[in-house]
């Protein structure tokens, strides 16, 4: 990929406490990470495929909320916010970070439960809509190659957000909202690793409850765009030298 921010770009921003126009991303995302900067606040997520004004938050377990004030439209060249203090409190000031997939989705029948996709192939990113079933299934991601983290949220429960790693392999698991560890278990993976159309789920309510409505981030490396691996730290003022392959 010779120019990483057609499909990924960081844009800072201060709010007013308003309506606000966010531009300068260089492309509509359909992923949109905010968090301020200046205020102890939640990280707000939000994404095309579930739709705008629908909030998922990163660091606890609440359910979706949605309302009018939050993130009103996702824009040719950005964002734009309402008055939710959280996104847009007046001065204050906020971090994005934006990513482009394809749109609000398509089907997907790759797996034994269908998904709504929204894809971009060649910076390895999809967006993955899916009703849960409690038993063991496989959802399709739409990437063509195996993603190498995944994390995903039930939108309906207060189940926590469940991280799959290529690093950790198909027994482990981390959560985006707790310090805790790695953690070992069977009920999110089933001790399977993705393939190149699908991800397996099994009984865990953060990744399948019955009814639930979840949503899954997919990430594939690609050359000169994304490294997904891990390290191991030394206790040195001469740290641990992480290969990455570009600037990250």
């Amino acid at each position: 990929i010779p120019k990483s921010s057609d499909y990924f770009n960081t844009k800072l921003y201060t709010g007013n406490g308003s309506t606000n126009a966010i531009t300068g991303v260089g492309f509509q995302p359909d992923f949109t990470w905010l968090k301020s900067r200046s205020a102890a606040t939640d990280h707000q997520l939000f994404d095309a495929v579930r739709g705008t004004g629908k909030l998922i938050i990163s660091n606890t377990t609440v359910a979706e909320s949605s309302g009018s004030n939050l993130l009103t439209a996702f824009g040719t060249d950005g964002f734009s916010l309402g008055d939710h203090s959280p996104l847009n409190s007046n001065g204050a000031t906020y971090a994005s970070w934006n990513w482009k997939a394809n749109g609000t989705g398509v089907a997907n029948t790759d797996g034994s439960i269908n998904s709504t996709v929204s894809v971009n192939t060649t910076s390895g990113f999809s967006i993955v809509s899916y009703t849960g079933t409690g038993s063991l299934a496989t959802v399709g991601h739409g990437l063509g190659v195996a993603p190498a983290m995944i994390i995903m949220k039930n939108r309906s429960t207060t189940n926590g957000w469940e991280v799959y790693h290529q690093s950790l392999g198909n027994t482990k698991y981390m959560q985006l909202h707790t310090t805790s560890a790695e953690g070992t278990s069977a009920t999110r993976w089933n001790n399977t690793s993705p393939t190149s159309t699908v991800f397996t789920v099994n009984t865990e309510g953060g990744v399948n409850s019955s009814g639930g409505n979840l949503i899954a981030y997919c990430f594939a490396e690609k050359q000169g765009y994304s490294k997904i691996g891990s390290y191991t730290g030394n206790g040195s003022s001469d740290g641990t030298f992480c290969y990455t392959g570009m600037k990250p």
